[in-house]
């Protein structure tokens, strides 16, 4: 498979990575197209990491791994620091801001750089090429999977010591303010319980349904359970919306994708890791349940594969679908697909239906990482992380961007905009409830399976025989990937 090829080649970079026993020489990291939204003065501050010396970075690495930095004792008076992300236009806009802010204010002189080094494929191919050498930037944006292939080369901070420092760190009263899911997720088990990231920002899968055409159907809310959900979805199919700026009436539009699965799976239950025996259970029972629900749906007539990219936002704003599954960071689209479409409907989101007693939201979103410089690097590094995650800084990300804020006590500076955006209310209260996928190394291309696995279930293959395949090939990647 494409994905098992792929994954070859990041092993193999990853183990040449290992055997070099100190920093490889600078190398230049790879220019694409992507990056020439920069600025001029961020291209230009990026090379100042460049021109640190071997012998720094490996004097650096060796203080770390010899019993602990004394981070108590480090100065981050003066440094520029480079951080590597995805953001782009409005949202690229407001971290600029926020950046300025930081490198107007902050009492220790320190200049962060922000530099858009293209999506998150993009970041990661760039990353493994500059680990443990002077050209790595000193924050880089990574999900947690991709923290965890880094750290295969042992290139990252544990910021644990940082959080908990003193001098530097979050008092007890400021680490309860963050949601437990989200500051919980960044901590690996596989390395030592490290925290190899830290969370900026994230996103929540939800449902997303017209309230409207469920009126219309004789129903006075969204399902709450797998067998309400079917209902409602098979009897969209026989009665069109109403309000509908387009043909056909579908009740489901599945998008094939790793979040997805995991997704139904929570709902059902279950989940796709087992985290006692440190293997993947894509053939556990809740999950062979979920995938059989939604087969079901296909057999019935009442869900469809989603035709082409986004297209079920469309679908759903011509009022030709009643349900769909995504991201919540997708809210501005669906209101400006309902607005270019059927014109005006009542819609919101919601927990997918349940078998548990409680919802469970899978949550996610790319937290930010460390790499190994300088101890001066890194604090200044963390000194921005702490900023960026502060609650008069969160509410002001929140607005700019529609993701959700990593802290509770943000809500309080978003009241208006939970009154202007309704759903976004509604999905912000389910943050308690949060639940994410495995952090672990490969993840990237074990999704890619899983994509596979999915589109092979809907459509009609054995699900048992299926999900069973899947647990093989995605454990034999894990195994792989933690004997590097």
């Amino acid at each position: 498979m494409q994905a098992r090829k792929l994954w070859f080649v990041v092993a193999l970079m990853v183990a040449a990575l290992l055997l070099a026993a100190c920093p490889a020489a600078p190398q230049p990291a790879a220019q694409t197209g992507a990056q020439t939204g920069a600025q001029p003065a961020a291209e230009e501050a990026a090379e100042a990491p460049a021109q640190e010396s071997e012998a720094m970075a490996e004097e650096a690495a060796g203080e770390e791994m010899a019993g602990g930095m004394d981070w108590e004792s480090v100065d981050p008076s003066g440094q520029t620091i480079t951080f590597w992300h995805q953001h782009s236009r409005a949202r690229e806009e407001a971290l600029n801001e926020i950046v300025q802010e930081f490198n107007d204010t902050n009492e220790w002189g320190i200049t962060v750089v922000a530099e858009y080094q293209g999506g998150y494929g993009d970041i990661f191919n760039k990353m493994l090429g500059v680990l443990n050498t002077p050209d790595a930037p000193n924050l880089v944006v990574a999900y947690q999977n991709q923290a965890a292939t880094y750290q295969l080369a042992d290139a990252l901070v544990d910021m644990n010591p940082l959080v908990d420092s003193p001098k530097w760190g979050l008092s007890e009263e400021e680490k309860a303010d963050f949601f437990p899911g989200f500051f919980k997720a960044d901590i690996f088990p596989n390395f030592g319980n490290a925290r190899l990231g830290f969370p900026p920002n994230r996103s929540m899968e939800v449902m997303y349904y017209n309230a409207d055409w469920l009126a219309e159907l004789g129903y006075d809310g969204p399902p709450t359970t797998p067998e309400e959900f079917k209902e409602m979805a098979c009897k969209a199919t026989q009665q069109p919306f109403s309000k509908a700026a387009a043909e056909g009436s579908m009740g489901y539009e599945l998008s094939v994708d790793a979040s997805r699965f995991a997704s139904w799976t929570f709902a059902f239950g279950g989940d796709v890791f087992d985290y006692e025996a440190g293997q993947y259970s894509y053939d556990n029972p809740a999950a062979i349940e979920a995938m059989k629900f939604i087969q079901d749906l296909f057999n019935e007539g009442c869900a469809t594969i989603v035709a082409e990219r986004y297209g079920d936002q469309t679908d759903f704003g011509n009022g030709t679908l009643l349900f769909t599954v995504g991201s919540s960071s997708g809210l501005p689209f669906y209101q400006s697909a309902v607005e270019a479409g059927a014109g005006s409907f009542n819609w919101s989101v919601a927990p997918l239906p349940r078998k548990t007693d409680e919802p469970v939201m899978n949550v996610y979103g790319a937290s930010v990482s460390i790499p190994k410089t300088t101890p001066e690097k890194e604090l200044a590094a963390w000194l921005f992380l702490k900023y960026y995650t502060s609650p008069e800084v969160q509410a002001k990300w929140a607005k700019a961007s529609n993701y959700f804020p990593v802290r509770a006590s943000v809500a309080e500076g978003l009241q208006d905009y939970f009154e202007a955006n309704p759903a976004y209310k509604t999905a912000f209260e389910l943050l308690k409830y949060a639940k994410t996928e495995p952090p672990v190394p490969g993840y990237d291309f074990v999704r890619d399976l899983v994509r596979e696995a999915m589109a092979s279930i809907a459509d009609g293959a054995d699900v048992e025989s299926t999900l069973a395949d899947l647990t093989e090939e995605a454990n034999a990647i894990l195994a792989e990937q933690m004997q590097q």
